[in-house]
C-alpha cells in the first residue's frame, strides 16, 4: 500500500503569526514561497563580499530616488514572502512600517547566486515574473556575470518568465531601472581575488 504525504501550506497571516510568536530562531533564515516554508542556504564568502559591495555601491546610487532594502521581505500575491538579497523600492512616508513592499512598490529585485543559482532561476524567477516585477537581476558568482531579466510574461498556463535576458560582464556597467538611470559599475561589485 502506498503512503500519502501532505504538505502543510501557510497563509501570509499564519506565517506572520508564527514570526510574532517567535517560532523561528532569530538567526534562522526562512522565507515563504507559495505557502511553503523554505530554509535559505548558508552564504559563502563570495556571496557575503558581493553583498557588502552592492550595499556600498547601490546606497549611493539610489539615495534620494528610492529605498534600498537588503534581505528583507517583499509580499507577493502568490502567498509568498521571499527575502531577496536586495530590492530597490519606492520611498514611502512610513518606510514600510505598516506593510512590506508589494510588486507595485518594486523597481528591481536582486539575488546573489552561487550555490543557489538553480533555485534563483527555477523558483524565484517565475515567482517574480508572475508578480509582474519588471526587473530581476541575478549576480551569478559561478560565471562572474550579471543576468538582467526584464518584461515579465505568462508563456503557458501557470508558467511565467521574462521575455528579455541580458548578460553583463564583470567589467561592464549597467543602468539601474530608477529615476535618472544611474550606472552601476560591476567591476566594483563582483568579488576579486587579490594576488
Amino acid at each position: 500500500m502506498l503512503s500519502q504525504t501532505t504538505t502543510r501550506r501557510f497563509t501570509l497571516d499564519e506565517y506572520h503569526r508564527l514570526i510574532e510568536l517567535g517560532f523561528f530562531h532569530e538567526d534562522e533564515r526562512v522565507e515563504l514561497i507559495r505557502g511553503e516554508l523554505v530554509q535559505m542556504v548558508a552564504k559563502g564568502t563570495a556571496h557575503t563580499t558581493c553583498c557588502s559591495n552592492l550595499i556600498r555601491e547601490l546606497a549611493q546610487l539610489v539615495a534620494g530616488k528610492a529605498e534600498l532594502r537588503c534581505q528583507d521581505p517583499i509580499t507577493l500575491p502568490s502567498g509568498s514572502e521571499p527575502e531577496p538579497d536586495f530590492a530597490i523600492v519606492r520611498s514611502t512616508p512610513d518606510n514600510y512600517l505598516s506593510a512590506h513592499p508589494t510588486p507595485a512598490d518594486i523597481f528591481l529585485v536582486i539575488e546573489i547566486a552561487d550555490s543557489s543559482l538553480d533555485y534563483d532561476r527555477d523558483v524565484k524567477m517565475p515567482l517574480y515574473a508572475e508578480a509582474e516585477i519588471s526587473h530581476y537581476w541575478i549576480f551569478n558568482l559561478v560565471t562572474n556575470q550579471l543576468e538582467a531579466y526584464s518584461e515579465p510574461y505568462k508563456y503557458s498556463q501557470n508558467n511565467f518568465g521574462y521575455r528579455f535576458r541580458r548578460i553583463f560582464l564583470a567589467n561592464q556597467s549597467v543602468e539601474l531601472p530608477i529615476a535618472s538611470s544611474p550606472l552601476l559599475d560591476l567591476s566594483s561589485v563582483f568579488p576579486r581575488k587579490i594576488s
